[in-house]
């Protein structure tokens, strides 16, 4: 794993600079006869080829934003979406390992140098290699059949060097995603990657989970078998990934892992008084007894009770549709300036259509509806005027989490076109949206 500053921000450096030749190049040839969108199609391609080969080569904070990319790539125009799709979406589930001594080596610092005596079998080819880290199938003394997370070597050091650099990709990423704030996604990125750093943390937090929804109907949370230093080891969890349901599952499938993934992040708060904040589908296993299986619980957030019931009250609110009620609760809530006029008429027109799931019984989610609401929500909050709504707009801090986990279920129920009555889940987990809700507020 590169870890000199100057090594990763050499590399980093491509990607502005690489989409910048190649956008000069497609002008070039755009003068001698190309048609315009053919050069604009393969400048995107060979973008999403360098972003996926760059970004999975450092690891590190830098992989960990092309993952979440490749969340929302569901959102962008088909033109520009398709070959960010074949690219990113490899991130989910897969990155170049690092080599097999240089594992062993983590395994000896953290389990002691007898460590292969804890293991039966041990597989040195990682079954699955992300951003801090690797998975191996082994399996532990007692016979269970294990996965074994070990972390880079120097993936600290390489974070830091990320999130002092990745302002670069601002120019990058600008032009695919206009309208997303960057630094503050890249900066909410930084705190949590650095608990993701933590495995003991990481264990605490699946242990929570692995309590709250033992012997569960719908879902499957391995059991963590032990922990220490920069190894983890939970039981192994077998099953269909949901990058592969995205890709060629049943309508059937797609509708039961986008609802169980829904009501999984829903329920998360009030089960586990945590919400899993990494919803991108190599983290989900669809079970063959049709069971959700939930994996990496790095850097998952606590929602305490009040943070619950405000979000249920503020979704409540967007349901009704009424314009100044929604400026006087955003603003009390900090998602808009304390002073400066707002037309409230315009921020109804930007919060409606992403609350209409919850307006009705059923809705289907599709890469179609949300490339409409993000390119109608980009020009309403795109005004950068004095009195434009973009300068009233802002993310509380205690959101930042909850934002991050829920827009990230969004983009991925919207690739799965899962179908399904999400109000209802509303109803069910969120206190302050209930109409019954004695804390709750009426219509």
């Amino acid at each position: 794993m590169p870890r000199r500053a100057v090594t990763r921000t050499a590399k980093l450096a491509t990607l502005p600079l690489g989409y910048a030749g190649r956008s000069a190049l497609g002008f070039g040839k755009r003068t001698v006869g190309r048609p315009a969108e053919a050069v604009a199609a393969e400048v995107q391609r060979r973008t999403a080829e360098q972003l996926f080969a760059v970004l999975g080569d450092l690891k590190g904070g830098a992989m960990k934003v092309g993952q979440l990319l490749s969340i929302f790539e569901a959102g962008l125009p088909e033109e520009v979406a398709a070959p960010f799709r074949a690219s990113l979406t490899k991130l989910q589930e897969a990155a170049p390992p690092m080599p097999a001594a240089t594992t062993h080596r983590v395994l000896a610092e953290g389990l002691g140098p007898g460590w292969r005596n804890l293991f039966t079998a041990f597989d040195d080819r990682p079954a699955a290699a992300a951003s801090i880290g690797q998975v191996h199938r082994a399996v532990w003394h007692d016979g269970r059949e294990v996965a074994v997370k070990v972390q880079y070597p120097g993936a600290g050091e390489a974070l830091m060097s990320d999130f002092r650099q990745l302002s670069r990709l601002s120019r990058l990423v600008t032009p695919l995603f206009p309208g997303i704030e960057m630094k503050p996604v890249i900066a909410d990125l930084r705190r949590r990657l650095e608990k993701e750093l933590d495995y003991l943390d990481e264990s605490a937090a699946q242990k929570a989970f692995h309590a709250a929804y033992r012997d569960d109907p719908d879902y499957v949370i391995p059991a963590v078998v032990a922990q220490a230093g920069d190894v983890l080891v939970t039981e192994w969890l077998e099953g269909t990934p949901l990058a592969k349901v995205i890709a060629s599952g049943t309508q059937e499938e797609r509708d039961r892992a986008g609802l169980l993934l829904f009501r999984f992040l829903l329920s998360g708060p009030v089960r586990a008084e945590r919400i899993h904040i990494d919803p991108h589908p190599g983290n989900f296993r669809l079970m063959p007894d049709g069971r959700l299986g939930v994996l990496d619980f790095g850097g998952a957030a606590r929602v305490p009770a009040d943070l619950q019931w405000s979000i249920g009250r503020l979704l409540r609110i967007g349901t009704y549709g009424d314009p100044e009620a929604m400026v006087e609760a955003l603003r009390a809530e900090g998602f808009l300036a304390p002073e400066g006029e707002v037309d409230a008429d315009q921020l109804a027109a930007l919060i409606a259509p992403h609350v209409i799931p919850f307006t009705q019984e059923t809705f289907r989610y599709s890469r179609e509806w949300l490339r409409g609401q993000t390119a109608r929500g980009m020009g309403l909050a795109g005004d950068l005027r004095p009195g434009g709504l973009a300068r009233q707009l802002r993310l509380p801090p205690q959101y930042l989490a909850v934002s991050r986990a829920l827009s990230g279920c969004g983009g991925v129920l919207c690739q799965l076109g899962t179908e399904g009555p999400f109000r209802a889940e509303a109803e069910r987990w969120l206190p302050g949206f209930r109409d019954d809700d004695p804390a709750g507020i009426t219509a």
